[in-house]
């Protein structure tokens, strides 16, 4: 593949995936023929199709385009499935989502943001930055920007900003100027095996940097000292060890305001209107980033002030406009978010409690993928047992087939606190119908994002 802006056809098997559907945009954007597969219909296909992008929902080789140029495919994708054979056994160029994001980025000055948690909000956060203070940047994002409502934008300026996956290695394929780690916890050891495996990938991610670039580590990781590259600064929401740290913090009608400091620059009365000190802390990333660029501070705090989050990430679905509305009825706080592993669980139930303090918290978990369930369950059960009260969906399985022994009862039996429960879809709406709730958290991976609006319904009619 010599260049892959000249191709005029382009086919993606599971267009409707986060990550696919934002270079699906980018092709598009671009005049370029994009059609593509996926198994359902969702509110983010639904998008594609408005933009004029053709999708359909059957695996039937008559429907897919025989003129494509190239073939994106994720590992999600069954070896089974009909169309994906079809062109293989037929020698179109097949590329992985990961392969053309690298392709598309090669020539480019490029952020990119690694971490198993983290890495959405902090990556679109420094993308609203860049493109709301008029620096502007192309933006591959894992999950839906809420000031823009797409996960991809374009610009003419040869700067990208690109969520950086670690699953399958994906990473490796690019080449940052910036790279970010926001956090190196166990996860997918369906693919690395151990922790150590992992770890080295994202070494090995951090050796792809350029000539001249920087990486901005999370403060306290694991094997900092494995992290070679020359210019290397650490950030942390709480221990003033780190070079980038944070003081005054002030808590506001559930919006946060603070001190960004470094040893060479203060940036005061920074405001994030988002939950969780989590948050903070990608803020303060995406700060190192802006200062690094050499944006004006006046530019970097209106544009934190006014990013919105990701859709998914410590969504608001219902919350208090104020404090002065805190009475009987009107003071239901129903967060949603995209949480899958313990420690973005411990950070939403956490951050949640405490920016409400008081409020009975109960938690809808969706554990997904048997492999994570099964390889982190202690772990979920002690994070779940945080909550006043939690219920727990049966296992969404993703890309997996069923594990013996391997279902939701495995977390449910290892927590600790009384109010504990598993129910199905429908027993769970009907729960909400006939039960209260102070704050109300929805998480997971799966397709739990498909009840959001059904509870929202209920909850307002009550």
């Amino acid at each position: 593949m010599n260049d892959i802006n000249k191709i005029s056809s382009i086919y993606f098997t599971g267009i409707g995936g986060i990550g696919m559907s934002a270079l699906a945009r980018y092709f598009n954007e671009r005049g370029v023929s994009v059609s593509g597969y996926d198994k359902t219909a969702t509110p983010l296909t639904d998008k594609l199709l408005q933009e004029g992008i053709k999708i359909h929902f059957t695996d039937d080789v008559s429907l897919l385009d025989k003129n494509a140029d190239i073939v994106v495919y994720t590992p999600a994708i069954p070896a089974s499935h009909t169309e994906l054979n079809f062109y293989k056994e037929n020698n179109y160029t097949l590329l992985k989502r990961s392969d053309v994001l690298g392709l598309l980025t090669k020539d480019t000055f490029n952020i990119c943001v690694a971490g198993t948690h983290g890495k959405t909000t902090t990556s679109a956060m420094i993308a609203h930055i860049l493109k709301d203070s008029g620096y502007g940047c192309n933006a591959f994002l894992g999950g839906i920007a809420a000031n823009y409502d797409t996960n991809f934008w374009g610009s003419d300026k040869k700067v990208s900003v690109a969520e950086a996956d670690e699953y399958d290695r994906s990473f490796l394929k690019l080449s940052p100027d910036i790279a970010i780690i926001t956090a190196m916890d166990a996860d997918h050891l369906d693919i690395y095996g151990t922790e150590k495996n992992m770890q080295d990938a994202f070494i090995a991610f951090s050796e792809k940097i350029k000539e001249g670039g920087c990486i901005i580590l999370k403060y306290g990781l694991e094997r900092n000292d494995d992290f070679t590259i020359k210019d290397k600064c650490t950030y942390s929401v709480k221990d003033k060890s780190a070079n980038i740290h944070i003081d005054d913090l002030q808590i506001e009608n559930g919006a946060y305001r603070f001190n960004v400091i470094n040893n060479f620059w203060t940036l005061k009365n920074v405001v994030l209107n988002m939950g969780g000190m989590h948050n903070i802390e990608n803020a303060i990333a995406a700060v190192a980033v802006a200062k690094y660029l050499k944006i004006e501070d006046d530019k970097i705090k209106a544009a934190v002030a006014s990013f919105k989050g990701v859709k998914r990430r410590f969504e608001y679905v219902l919350r208090p406009l104020s404090s002065s509305q805190e009475r009987v009825g009107e003071g239901l706080v129903f967060i949603d978010d995209y949480a899958h592993h313990p420690e973005e669980l411990r950070a939403l139930i956490t951050g949640a409690k405490e920016l409400f303090p008081g409020k009975k918290c109960t938690v809808i978990f969706q554990p997904h993928l048997f492999s994570r369930t099964k390889d982190l369950a202690e772990g979920f059960a002690e994070v779940l047992s945080i909550a006043d009260e939690t219920i727990l969906l049966p296992i969404y399985p993703a890309r997996e087939l069923p594990v013996a022994g391997v279902t939701s009862e495995i977390i449910l039996n290892k927590m600790t606190n009384i109010n504990k429960t598993i129910k199905e879809k429908d027993e769970l709406l009907n729960w909400i119908k006939t039960n209260s709730a102070e704050l109300l958290i929805t998480a997971g991976a799966g397709d739990i994002d498909m009840l959001v609006q059904p509870i929202k319904n209920i909850l307002e009619n009550k």
